[in-house]
């Protein structure tokens, strides 16, 4: 039995009742758990399971789906050497998922973005304040019904349509 065997067994029969699902695809295997057992299932793959490194935090929008939001773990056994992906699912109307940051300490700036590009509220998180954006800033632009801004490029032949538009300094 591989490494990877045995650690979806025991997480099944520990957390049987909060795995949403198990993906396989193109060798790479992905856990999708509750994201209210987020911090618990992953205590057990650290503590008991041996991943003890956390590769890479992040998130992306699934809008209009729902749930909407998507928080992924990946994670990597050093000794076995094998990698595994934690997804947790969030509502789209209040994303909220417990901080990590006391089991992996640099989970602490990429929940930090979370909360900035995205507006998902990281509870139990030490420093949560925007680290990308102005500390004023409205809105989380990596949300999917975040609005588009944009400015025309200008060519030859709508230069002086453009020309027009532009904000130049008055004396």
């Amino acid at each position: 039995m591989s490494h990877l065997e045995t650690t979806l067994a025991a997480l099944q029969d520990k957390f049987g009742d909060v795995l949403e699902q198990v993906v396989e695809f193109r060798g790479e295997t992905t856990v999708v758990i509750h994201a209210a057992a987020n911090l618990a299932v992953l205590q057990f793959l650290k503590e008991t399971l041996g991943y003890t490194f956390l590769a890479d935090l992040t998130a992306y929008d699934d809008w209009p789906e729902e749930p909407r939001f998507k928080v992924i773990y990946q994670l990597r056994n050093l000794f076995g050497p094998v990698s595994l992906r934690v997804k947790c699912p969030l509502a789209g109307d209040a994303p909220q998922i417990a901080s990590v940051t006391g089991l992996y300490p640099a989970a602490n700036w990429p929940e930090r973005e979370l909360f900035d590009m995205f507006g998902l509220q990281i509870t139990g998180h030490p420093d949560l304040r925007r680290i990308l954006m102005p500390s004023d800033w409205q809105g989380h632009p990596l949300r999917k019904d975040y609005p588009l801004g944009y400015e025309e490029v200008q060519f030859t032949f709508n230069f002086d349509d453009i020309d027009k538009k532009k904000p130049y300094a008055k004396e």
